[in-house]
């Protein structure tokens, strides 16, 4: 029979994933992003002029909620700004790193032998701008799972490719 050890681990000796160098997401995502933004305004602009034509209470306090729509407009840009510079991925030998995060930065780190599922999406925005977002999906379950978005649709594919080869290699 083996002898069991059960040793303590020196958590210093430990590998820290701060030192590892993240990749961000494509500059043109930011496009993406931007011109999402601005379809989710145009909307709920035309709802409001809707709204102000058709109802003659509203008119009186419609500029109270301009400026209102102008303010979260603004806070909405520049939280995506800040969400969209904190994200960045990784991989290395033994797992995959994502981070993202606007006040907390969010780390998930997964081992390979955790990975069950990987898909590749293209929104017809990200694909006319030759995008994908990758989604490796685990046994933990949905909050465990990663979603990078805005890599390039080759390099998205060849991380398809390395991900699948990682499961086949574990079954």
């Amino acid at each position: 029979m083996e002898q069991f050890s059960n040793n303590t681990i020196d958590i210093k000796q430990l590998p820290r994933f701060e030192t590892v160098a993240f990749q961000k997401l494509e500059p043109n995502y930011w496009k993406v992003v931007l011109i999402n933004l601005f379809i989710t305004v145009a909307i709920l602009s035309i709802g409001l002029g809707i709204v102000y034509y058709l109802v003659d209470e509203f008119r009186k306090e419609a500029i109270y909620l301009v400026i209102t729509l102008g303010v979260i407009i603004a806070i909405t840009f520049v939280f995506s700004r800040i969400s969209f510079v904190k994200k960045g991925f990784a991989f290395r030998e033994h797992d995959v790193l994502f981070k993202n995060g606007i006040i907390a930065t969010n780390t998930i780190i997964i081992p390979y032998n955790r990975v069950q599922h990987v898909a590749l999406h293209e929104g017809w925005l990200s694909r006319y701008f030759g995008l994908a977002k990758v989604e490796i999906f685990t046994a933990g379950g949905s909050s465990s799972d990663i979603k990078i978005p805005g890599i390039e649709k080759e390099q998205a594919e060849k991380i398809k490719q390395l991900l699948m080869g990682k499961i086949q290699q574990q079954l």
